[in-house]
């Protein structure tokens, strides 16, 4: 899978909605005039980069948000969300070492909590930022030259993310308004590894 092409593909589906946003350009911002408050519970999906080992593969990955967002004033939007990602099966770097062995390493689903913020560009627009905590369950495998296992480690590593987009409200006046939004999110674990996302997304607003 091309990394960069789901980057702009990503990129792509904001700017499908830039005429509407320019409609919105002009709007004054009220402290009454947004939707970004509430619940929200999204899907996502976008590609997996797994790094480790000075190595790196691409994959589709899937998995969902769930979050909460206040607004301060009429600008600032900030909250709090959990969220889930799985890169279908787990996603896995073989390297050959120095030594001659070969290591495996591999993750799979990571789970997360992130404060959110950002800024209203106008009512409906929004550019955050966000980083947090994450767990990863993954697993290291090394085998000789001859294929015998020397070493295998399953475990749960922890670590922290940072990452933005930008989100988009589809629907203001529905009584649950559709949002879309695209991201990008950095993961670094304990033990030397780490994790890019592209995201887009789609979900729904309880105010």
């Amino acid at each position: 899978m091309n990394f960069k092409a789901l980057t702009l593909a990503a990129v792509a589906a904001v700017a499908i909605a830039t005429p509407a946003l320019a409609q919105d350009a002009e709007t004054e911002v009220a402290s009454n005039g947004t939707s970004f408050r509430g619940v929200r519970i999204e899907g996502n999906l976008g590609g997996d980069r797994f790094m480790s080992e000075g190595n790196h593969h691409d994959k589709f990955g899937y998995g969902g948000t769930v979050g909460f967002d206040g607004t301060i004033g009429s600008r600032f939007v900030i909250g709090a969300e959990g969220s889930y990602w799985n890169p279908n099966k787990g996603n896995e770097n073989v390297t050959a070492l120095a030594d001659g062995n070969t290591i495996a390493h591999k993750s799979f689903e990571e789970w997360g909590a992130a404060v959110r913020a950002g800024v209203l560009v106008t009512p409906q627009f929004l550019v955050f930022g966000k980083a947090g905590y994450v767990n990863a369950e993954q697993r290291r495998a090394i085998t000789g030259p001859t294929g015998a296992l020397l070493v295998y480690d399953h475990y749960r590593s922890d670590g922290y993310q940072v990452g933005g987009g930008v989100e988009y409200t589809v629907m203001p006046a529905m009584r649950t308004p559709i949002y879309v939004n695209a991201q990008y999110v950095y993961s670094v674990y304990n033990g030397n590894s780490s994790r890019q996302r592209v995201m887009a997304g789609v979900g729904i607003r309880f105010k």
